[in-house]
This record gives structure tokens, sequence and C-alpha cells, in this order.
């Protein structure tokens, strides 16, 4: 199907991404051992037949999928795609990586038993619309499966996130403070599981196409 040309948005988060492609493993690896913590086993766990993964990124969420899926992932940044590449040639895994837009999929409605994005809506410029294209390719009875960071309940870390994000919207379109739960319900999809962790900062969500 063809695609529209992404918006001027994706269009500058892309030039975001390609840079920072080199150090995300860094970056990401420090968060993962605190704040993410069990977060990729939770994603795996969740996933089966045919599943595809939005904004793929690095290709860190591979290793956990259980054998036996059909994998897509989709990113917007080659730089990103080349080292996922290399991250499933390395270790047997096999998967169908290929440059995307979370918010245009370029995929038939119903091609996918369970859709995942993994800390990439928090970056990805119209989240709604994303969700949305999620729903849109989930087939019905199968899963979307979310993961990111949100803003916490607690005064303290919310004025804390509140003043990281000055410097991380502008730097790297990077928001702290979003929430999705509503844009999950509103684009017809029913949330099954639900989770806030580490202070509320850090949201988990299971929603199925009825």
């Amino acid at each position: 199907m063809t695609t529209p040309s992404p918006s001027k948005e994706t269009q500058r988060q892309l030039r975001s991404w390609r840079k920072q492609a080199a150090k995300y493993d860094r970056k990401v690896g420090r968060a993962e051992q605190t704040m993410l913590a069990g977060s990729r086993e939770w994603i795996g766990a969740r996933a089966s037949g045919r599943v595809l993964e939005v904004a793929v990124g690095t290709g860190r969420d591979l290793p956990y999928y259980p054998a036996g899926i059909e994998l897509t992932g989709i990113d917007l940044s080659p730089e990103m795609l080349a080292i996922a590449r290399a991250r499933a040639a390395e270790q047997g895994i096999a998967a169908d990586l290929r440059e995307g837009d979370a918010e245009a999929l370029a995929f038939a409605d119903a091609s996918f038993d369970t859709v995942v994005c993994a800390l990439a809506l928090c970056s990805i410029p119209r989240p709604a619309v994303a969700i949305a294209e999620m729903a849109r390719v989930v087939a019905p009875g199968g899963s979307v499966v979310l993961v990111d960071h949100t803003r916490s309940d607690r005064a303290l870390v919310y004025a804390g996130q509140w003043v990281i994000e000055r410097f991380t919207i502008p730097l790297q379109g990077e928001h702290l403070t979003r929430r999705h739960r509503a844009e999950v319900e509103a684009a017809g999809l029913q949330v099954v599981e639900h989770e806030r962790l580490r202070s509320g900062a850090v949201e988990r969500i299971r929603a199925t196409r009825p």
C-alpha cells in the first residue's frame, strides 16, 4: 500500500535518531538496569504469532521474543536498523527489518497478531496517530503491547521530569510526561493490562482489539 510522505516533525525526528544511533545502546542500557528493568522480558512474554515491532530501533527487544513467531520490525532510521540487523544476524534471529513511519504503517488492516512499541511513543511526533495505526494493523483478538515513560503522579518526580523535558524536547524530541492509555482506548482498543512502575514514571500497557 502507498504511504504518505513523512511530516516535517517526523523528518526532524529522523534526523535526531540518525545522530543518536551510534550511542543509543549505551544510553538505554543504563536505563534498562534501573527504571526499565524487566520491561524487555515483559514485552517478549506477550508476543505471539505474527509480530510487528514499531520503532524497533537497534533491536534490543529481539532476543526476548519467543521462538516460532514471525517477526517484522520498522524504524525511521537506517542507522538504527543497521545495528538491529547486525544484532539479529549475530544471534541467529530471523526478522524482516525495514524502514517505516509509525504514523503511516505500510501494512494492510489486521496484518499482525501482536504489535509492540517500546520506548518510542515518547518521541513519535503524533503518538495518537501511531497508536491508531497500530490498532488498524492488529488482527481482532490480537494485542498491542506498549512500554514507555509517563508522567509521574508524585509531585517531586514530575517536577524533575518537567525540568529534564526543557532540554530533551528541543534537543531530541523526547517527552517524559506523556500518557497513552486514553489514546489507546480512543483507538478502539480494550486495555487488559496496565502497570505504572518506578514512582509512576514507567507505564506498561497491553490492549486487545475486540
